[in-house]
């Protein structure tokens, strides 16, 4: 069960990957963040809208849905794949400040909500999964930002698996 300390970790993690992404991704050259990805390996591009719309209709939606309603109100199911292609007329650079304002406006609500540790074993019901707790679903917000950092640092990697020749026998990204 997740603690009042494991919320706090989280809570970094996720304060964190806005500004992690913009270090590694804003003013990229050329293409290399849009170019080749489709909807089973996403470009990081892709990665940046999906994130976007998960803090819109994911994340802290359900984390009210689950205080308010507890395991009386499923949340509603969620489409990862709503944004692919939709924000093609934006740049990387855009995405990027969108983020980063959408994430810092929901760690704010989550902190005013100031969660303890019995709200973080309240339960709630996942269309899929059935019975959580608030406490995984923050656990699952950083891990889920986590899984796509390390996305986007294949994804990057992969552009340069020729150009390393026959140092990629020490590289494991490109494994």
């Amino acid at each position: 069960m997740p603690t009042t300390e494991q919320l706090e970790s989280s809570l970094g993690i996720l304060e964190r990957t806005p500004s992690s992404l913009d270090a590694l991704l804003r003013g990229l050259a050329g293409d290399r963040a849009r170019s080749g990805g489709d909807e089973a390996n996403w470009a990081p591009f892709d990665v940046v809208a999906h994130l976007i719309h998960c803090e819109e209709e994911d994340w802290l939606p359900r984390a009210r849905i689950l205080l308010e309603h507890g395991e009386s109100r499923a949340f509603e199911p969620f489409d990862r794949l709503k944004p692919f292609g939709k924000s093609n007329d934006e740049s990387l650079a855009a995405l990027l400040d969108r983020f980063a304002a959408l994430r810092a406006a929901n760690l704010e609500a989550l902190r005013t909500l100031n969660p303890g540790e019995e709200d973080l074993a309240r339960t709630g019901t996942h269309p899929e999964l059935g019975r959580v707790t608030l406490g995984e679903l923050i656990s699952t917000w950083a891990v889920h930002d986590l899984s796509h950092v390390a996305q986007i640092a294949r994804w990057l990697a992969r552009r340069d698996a020729e150009a390393v020749g026959a140092w990629r026998a020490y590289l494991p990204i490109l494994g």
